[in-house]
Formats: C-alpha cells, sequence, structure tokens
C-alpha cells in the first residue's frame, strides 16, 4: 500500500512537471511567433526585446537564432549579433560551420577582413571531411548569395580528398550563376569523363551554351584538350558532335579520321559522318568522307555503298552547279558504268543503276534509254518491292518529261497503292496532285494537298503546304484561274527541263500580270532559272526586285536568302552576304531559312574556330 502511494505521488509529479513544460513551450512559442510578426512588420526594436529574452535560455536560443540574428543586423546593433553567435557557436557542435559563417559575415559588414576571412576559413576547414556537411554549407553559401565561398569549399573538400573531380556538376552550376563559361564547361567536361556519360554532357551543353561566344568558347576548349590528351576519344568524341551541331562536317570528318586510325575502327563512325553530311546536302564533304573510305578500306563489305555515295556525292555538286555542264554528266554515267562492272549488277548496286538512268533522264534528255535503265533495274530487284517502286515513281517522272501525263498518273497511283501510309505513299499522292496541278486542275489538287499537310515527313508536309499557298492565293483573285494556269504551265515546262522556253513565257506574261498576286511568284520563279543558266546579273536583278516590291509576301524570305546565297557562293562577296543574312534575320525571324542564315553569318564573321 506504502509502495503503491509512493509511486501514485511520483506519477502526479512529473504529470505537474509535463504540464507546466507544455505550459511553458506554449508561451515560448506565442512569444516566438509573436517576434517574428515584429521582424516582418520592420518593428525591429520591439522584436529584439522579445527575442533577446527568449535567448537567455540555452534550449530556445536555438529555435530562435535566425530571426533573432536577422533583427540585429537590421537594427545595425553589431556587437550584440557578435556575442550572441559566439554562445551559439560554444553551446553547439552540430551547425558550428554554420554559426563560424554567421560569425564572418558580421565581421564582414563592420569591415574586419581579416577576422571575416578566418571564420569562413575555420567554417570550410570543419566540413572538408565530410561530403554531407560539405554540400550542406554550399547551400548554405548559396542562400546568404556567397557563390564564391561555396565554390572555395568543394575546392578545399578536393584538395582534402585528392579527387580533382568530385561534385563537378554542382561546381559547374555555381560557376553557372557566376558568368563563367569557361570554368562552368571544365566541369561539365570532368564530370562526363568521371562517370563515362558523355551523351548527359552533351545535352547539358546544349541547353547551357545558347550564346555564340559560349559555343566558341567551348570548341576553343575542346581543341585544347585533344591537342593536351590525343589518346583519349572521349574529347575529341565531344568535338565532333559539337561540330556536327554546327554542320561543319569537314572538320568534323578531321577529328573522326583522326579516331578511325588511332583506334582502327574500320570506318564506322566517319560512314555515319558521311551519310549525314549528305543528308544536309554537304555534297562536297560527303564525297570527301567516301572516298577517304575507299582508299582506306578498299575489302571491306560496305565498299560498293561507299564507291555509290561517293559517286553520288559528285552527282549532287554537279547537279547544284550551274549552268550544268553535259560533259561532267557523262563522265557521272561512265563512273556509274564502270562500278557497275567491277562490282556487277545486283542488290547492292541497283541503286546505282537507277541513278544512271535518272542522268539519262533528266540530264541528257535521253528519255528512252532512261526507260530501258530502269526497266531493267525492276526486272533485277527480285521482288524488292521498294526498290520497285521507287523506279515506279521515277518511270513517272520520265513520262511527264515525254508529255504522256496519264501514264504518269498510272504509275503513281500504282505506288500510292502498293505503299499506303507510309512516306513513298505520300510522295507518290503528292507528285498526283503536282500533276493534278500541272492540268490546271487546282480544285483535285488543293483537296489532296490539304490531306498531305498532315503528313509524317515534314518535307512532304512542307512541299505540300506551299503549293497549297499558292493555289489558295492565286485563285480567288481572279476567277478564270488564268495566271495560275500559265504559272503552272511556266512549272511544268521547267520539270521538263525545257528552261529557255520557260524563260520566254515569264518575259511574255510579265506585262500581263502587274499587280496579281502572281506577280512575286513570276519574278521569284525567273531568277531561279537564270540563276540556274549562269545569268546572275539577271538573277540577282530580279530577287531585288521581289525584296524590295514584295517584303510581306508569301517569297519575300526565300528571295532574300537565295540573294545572300548568291553573293556568298558565286560572286564572293561576303561583306554582301553578310548583311543579307544580317537582314532576314531582323525581318524575317520565324523564317525556314533563320538557322541556316545565322549559321552563314557567323561562318563568313569568322566565329568558327580553325
Amino acid at each position: 500500500m506504502i509502495k503503491y502511494k509512493m509511486l501514485l505521488k511520483t506519477f502526479l509529479k512529473a504529470l505537474c512537471l509535463c504540464f507546466v513544460l507544455m505550459s511553458s513551450f506554449e508561451v515560448f512559442s506565442q512569444d516566438a511567433q509573436l517576434g517574428v510578426e515584429y521582424l516582418k512588420a520592420g518593428e525591429y526594436e520591439k522584436a529584439r526585446t522579445i527575442f533577446q529574452k527568449l535567448a537567455k535560455n540555452k534550449e530556445t536560443a536555438k529555435d530562435i537564432y535566425k530571426p533573432y540574428l536577422e533583427t540585429l543586423i537590421k537594427l545595425k546593433n553589431w556587437d550584440e549579433a557578435e556575442k550572441f553567435v559566439k554562445r551559439q557557436i560554444k553551446n553547439s557542435e552540430s551547425k558550428q560551420a554554420k554559426y563560424l559563417v554567421d560569425l564572418g559575415r558580421l565581421y564582414q559588414a563592420t569591415e574586419k577582413k581579416e577576422e571575416s576571412k578566418k571564420n569562413y576559413d575555420l567554417a570550410i576547414d570543419k566540413v572538408k571531411a565530410n561530403d554531407d556537411e560539405m554540400m550542406d554549407l554550399v547551400n548554405y553559401f548559396v542562400q546568404q548569395q556567397q557563390t564564391e565561398l561555396a565554390i572555395q569549399t568543394i575546392e578545399v573538400s578536393r584538395v582534402f580528398g585528392k579527387s580533382e573531380d568530385k561534385y563537378a556538376v554542382q561546381l559547374a552550376n555555381l560557376f553557372r550563376m557566376q558568368g563563367k563559361v569557361t570554368e562552368m564547361i571544365e566541369e561539365y567536361l570532368k564530370f562526363g569523363l568521371v562517370t563515362e556519360n558523355q551523351e548527359m554532357v552533351q545535352s547539358i551543353l546544349q541547353d547551357e551554351l545558347k550564346e555564340d561566344k559560349e559555343i566558341e568558347e567551348l570548341e576553343k576548349i575542346l581543341y585544347a584538350k585533344v591537342q593536351k590528351y590525343p589518346q583519349t576519344s572521349y574529347y575529341t568524341d565531344i568535338l565532333i558532335w559539337h561540330l556536327v551541331q554546327k554542320k561543319d562536317f569537314y572538320k568534323a570528318f578531321v577529328q573522326a579520321r583522326a579516331l578511325d586510325k588511332r583506334y582502327r575502327k574500320e570506318g564506322a563512325q566517319v560512314t555515319e559522318l558521311g551519310f549525314m553530311a549528305h543528308q544536309n546536302k554537304d555534297f562536297v564533304n560527303s564525297g570527301k568522307i567516301f572516298e577517304y573510305l575507299i582508299k582506306e578500306y578498299p575489302r571491306h563489305q560496305n565498299y560498293p555503298l561507299w564507291r555509290r555515295m561517293l559517286i553520288n556525292a559528285k552527282e549532287e555538286v554537279i547537279k547544284t552547279t550551274y549552268p550544268i555542264n553535259q560533259s561532267d554528266i557523262r563522265l557521272l554515267i561512265a563512273e556509274y558504268t564502270k562500278m557497275l562492272e567491277d562490282l556487277g549488277t545486283n542488290q547492292r548496286t541497283l541503286e546505282a543503276l537507277r541513278s544512271k538512268g535518272l542522268l539519262y533522264a533528266f540530264y541528257l534528255n535521253e528519255k528512252d534509254t532512261a526507260i530501258a535503265v530502269l526497266e531493267k533495274a525492276i526486272k533485277l530487284a527480285n521482288n524488292d518491292q521498294i526498290f520497285v517502286d521507287k523506279c515506279k515513281l521515277d518511270l513517272g517522272d520520265i513520262f511527264l518529261l515525254k508529255s504522256e501525263p496519264w501514264e504518269a498518273t498510272l504509275l503513281y497511283s500504282q505506288v500510292e497503292k502498293s505503299q499506303k501510309d507510309s512516306p513513298m505513299g505520300y510522295e507518290a499522292k503528292l507528285r498526283n496532285a503536282k500533276l493534278a496541278y500541272f492540268r490546271g486542275d487546282f480544285e483535285l489538287s488543293k483537296e489532296v494537298l490539304d490531306i498531305l499537310k498532315q503528313a509524317t515527313t515534314r518535307e512532304i508536309a512542307n512541299d505540300a503546304m506551299e503549293l497549297s499557298l499558292l493555289i489558295q492565293e492565286n485563285t480567288g483573285f481572279d476567277s478564270t484561274e488564268a495566271a495560275l494556269k500559265d504559272y503552272s504551265a511556266i512549272e511544268l515546262l521547267l520539270f521538263q527541263h525545257r528552261n529557255d522556253e520557260a524563260i520566254a513565257k515569264l518575259v511574255e506574261i510579265e506585262k500581263v500580270y502587274r499587280g496579281n498576286p502572281i506577280m512575286d511568284d513570276l519574278i521569284f520563279l525567273r531568277a531561279n532559272i537564270y540563276l540556274k543558266q549562269g545569268n546572275v546579273e539577271k538573277g540577282v536583278k530580279d530577287l531585288e526586285f521581289v525584296i524590295q516590291n514584295f517584303p510581306h509576301d508569301i517569297k519575300g524570305d526565300d528571295a532574300l536568302y537565295l540573294l545572300a546565297k548568291t553573293y556568298q557562293e558565286v560572286l564572293n562577296q561576303s561583306t554582301k552576304a553578310m548583311k543579307l543574312y544580317q537582314e532576314l534575320l531582323i525581318r524575317y525571324p520565324g523564317s525556314i531559312y533563320s538557322a541556316e542564315a545565322r549559321k552563314r553569318f557567323r561562318n563568313l564573321r569568322g566565329d568558327t574556330i580553325n
């Protein structure tokens, strides 16, 4: 019984103590909250009075540390603030580094530079051996907008741990905050090298580097790294990626070739680069790449492919160099013939046979020879339906050259049916739409084009959009559709390579359609023909006419871009070309030519590092 009474008495005392503590905590909480409200309201003296009272208790002082210190700083009561922080340092172990930082801030505010630096250094030294505490302090410095000290914290930890790449991403982000692009790039490159995560680094660099000077700095650093570490493929691979992003395929090839020889890659990476150059219509450098491959690896299984791609690259250069020289076309045909003799006509060389047929048709006007070559290719295709349908599209085009539209549409329709809901099927549909346009059936053409505007391939959708807009713009103005019929007839002449007849027709109808919405299209079309014929003076004059008189029409940016290219590539007037590219970027910021114009402008300005 006595034991029971003693236990009950003890329990009641503990309960009373609990109530007292709860009551004290409630009072503390209310007072602390009131102090915070005064601080927010800018009534710093009232806040100080409350916090000063609460700070006398060692336990509660920790809970009001931040608002009390902020209050004292607002009041510039440096002595009281210093004493308070020193008391916290003495009473605490776990947060001592942050308290040292705050003491350093107080000394910094009172221009006691040596004392300030001493406390910052002490804080950093305390956490250098513990990664969690170190990063906690880094974040605290960032919160205090002391980025330089955050950087110093990581660097000290690196030296202590004998690790030059520790926390590279975090350090890169700190350099980014400071606008130190070089240092930021260096850290990101370190991260990729250590983690062997090249793709992530490339993605980060692509997101972070937007300005021209930043991109130039990356290239400069990468070239320096490649020279310093020639045996490390990592830097060369990123440099190749960077140069490909800039579409500077020759410089990318120089680097890829070095890797190919050093590591005996059997041309794998170089081949990929060659195809990228080809797809981006850099046929000169595509040819150089495939020429290297066939010379370096004459017994490789891809030799037939490389040889065909080399001839094809030469073909594209000849076809885009005006005026086109028929002697050069015959030399190309001879190269294709020699290749077929050397390698045989089989599945791997059928594309070469097809290319040979197209040269006969479109550049030598030997249409019957072309048809015979393509029909032979179809027979040898061994039920390769995709290749057969490619040849059928070609044959349809040749029958259109021969002014036999019914034969052409029959072949296009066969491919539409065979390749339904595929890019080739859409291409066949687009050719049928163009055929309807050439024949003057604009309503049918536009119906098909409007469907194709939703096509899966951007090129087909863009072509459909452009022709649909042309029809839409020029059918409402004139109920007879005479202007558009004349225009489509001229385009058919051009398709049939009857350029002189097309020019004569354009000159004839120019006066007839002055004031008609089709005028800018007519003059732009004529400019293109003149340039292809090598009549640069007349071509430039027509382009300038379109730019001056139709700046807001559909062909405005087309004319400006083509004029800039002509000054750059044909007239070799870099300064004039630069001005025109710059004008395009200012006047037509949303133009489809913007990206290419910007790249050409940079190269002409000399931004690309050699």
